[in-house]
């Protein structure tokens, strides 16, 4: 990212073991990252268990292809959305950005869901 460029993302749809979605937010070098089992909420309201994970390296922000089995996440990535996005608010318990993507646009909120455990987030399509 540079200048006053918008970041990136990306959701990227995930065929492992267990079908599901990865978005990834481009910040401070990396692509932070969660697991979100059942994809994006497309309605203003809904919400999803976003998984926190670890932070991905920017180049995979362009990824599609097949990890080998026996390496961590074996299985078939395909790009379905990506874009930028403007961060509203990125604290410790709280994100809120503006999508802009070819697939999903608008106001995003994610909350850390502590009762859940520490990793667990909820993702909700706010209101524009």
């Amino acid at each position: 990212m540079t200048g006053n460029q918008n970041p990136r993302f990306v959701l990227h749809e995930h065929f492992s073991k267990h079908h599901h979605f990865d978005l990834r937010f481009e910040r401070e070098g990396v692509l932070k990252s969660w697991a979100v089992p059942k994809g994006l909420p497309e309605k203003s309201g809904e919400r999803r268990l976003a998984i926190a994970v670890e932070d991905h390296p920017i180049e995979y922000i362009g990824f599609e292809g097949t990890i080998p089995e026996g390496e961590y996440g074996a299985g078939d990535v395909k790009i379905r959305d990506t874009g930028t996005c403007e961060p509203l608010i990125w604290s410790g318990d709280r994100i809120e950005v503006i999508l802009h993507g070819t697939k999903f646009s608008g106001k995003y909120v994610l909350l850390r869901f502590k009762k859940a455990g520490e990793k667990n987030w909820i993702v909700l399509k706010a209101k524009d």
